[in-house]
Order: structure tokens, then C-alpha cells, then sequence
């Protein structure tokens, strides 16, 4: 099966994504945590974790390897790529998701709309994808180009009960919008 995010090897490592400067990392600047929601996710490793920096708290889904992490932004934003980072430092290989679906703009998804509605991207992740150091994901440029919310359905891992993620990262822009305020009156 054809990934559909391109080639990635262990061997090529990126803090951030290559850019003329303006990409930024959306998850730590643009953030709404209060909108922000985890599915599944069990009660001692919340979503809240992906965002801290330490791999080890990580966030873990409680029932079965299913779970919905859904990412709403403060303002509308052009997501580039995405950083997945496994959890623990690796130490439980088969709790790494293997297939994720990204959904974008979509609100109060639950599991059965996951199965139901055609996800904007499918990823079919590899150890290598899930280092620390390893390079983001490209994003299908021309989908995610006016994006308030990202959600993720993690639908499969490496073959443990329950799926687990230590970090998460969402890389681009923001969408350059109109200040009235700019403009001066002519005559």
C-alpha cells in the first residue's frame, strides 16, 4: 500500500519544516485548548500532554487502539505538515499509531462519523515517521489551505491493545486576511 504523505527515512532529520521563514509551529502559538478535545483517551495520559515536549507523558487511548484527538485553532490557518512523535521514547513500539485519518473543519466528529465521512488525508505511519528527530508529513497543499480545526482519527497501531502518541505538532501559516483599519479614505 502507496503512502500518501512521500518519502521519509529515519536518516533525514528536521527540527522544523524548510521554509522562507513565515512557517511557524501552529499547535504552540495558535492553539485553543479550550476547544480542543480528546475521544477515548484515557484519563491519566490526556491530550493536553502532546503539547508539552516530553514524549514520556504522551497521551494514550483507553478502551481500545481507536482514538479521536481533534485540534481547533483561535483563527484560520494554512497547515503544511504534521509532526507525530511516539510515545515514551519508543518503548512500547506496538502502541504507535499506524493509520491515522485527518479531517479538517470538521466539529463533534465521534467514531461513527469517522467510518462514515471520507477523511481529507490518510496516513499510514512508520516507526522512522515516529522519532523524535524525524522530519514532519506533508499535508496535501491545496486541502488544507483555510483550516480552523484538524481532527485526527487514530484508527490502527502496531498491534497493542491500546494506541499511545508522545507529541504532536501542526506546522504553517497563518491565513493573511483584510485590516480594514489599513485602508484610508481617497478623495
Amino acid at each position: 500500500m502507496e503512502s500518501l504523505m512521500g518519502q521519509r527515512g529515519a536518516q533525514q532529520a528536521a527540527p522544523e519544516p524548510a521554509d522562507d521563514g513565515s512557517m511557524i509551529n501552529l499547535t504552540a502559538s495558535k492553539l485553543d485548548k479550550t476547544a480542543s478535545y480528546a475521544r477515548n483517551a484515557a484519563s491519566a495520559y490526556p491530550m493536553t500532554n502532546l503539547f508539552i515536549g516530553d514524549s514520556r507523558l504522551g497521551c494514550k487511548s483507553d478502551a481500545d487502539e481507536q482514538l479521536i484527538l481533534h485540534v481547533e485553532f483561535n483563527e484560520f490557518v494554512k497547515a503544511h505538515s504534521i509532526r507525530f512523535t511516539e510515545f515514551n521514547l519508543g518503548a512500547d513500539p506496538e502502541m504507535n499509531p499506524t493509520l491515522v485519518k485527518i479531517y479538517v473543519n470538521r466539529e463533534n466528529m465521534g467514531f461513527e462519523d469517522c467510518h462514515d465521512i471520507d477523511p481529507t488525508q490518510t496516513l499510514h505511519l512508520s516507526a522512522a515517521q515516529l522519532k523524535e528527530d524525524a522530519a514532519p508529513i506533508l499535508l496535501k497543499y491545496v486541502k488544507f489551505q483555510r483550516v480552523r480545526s484538524i481532527t485526527l482519527f487514530i484508527e490502527d497501531n502496531a498491534g497493542a491493545d491500546e494506541s499511545a502518541l508522545g507529541g504532536l505538532q501542526v506546522f504553517g501559516r497563518l491565513v493573511a486576511g483584510t485590516n480594514m483599519a489599513d485602508f484610508k479614505k481617497q478623495g
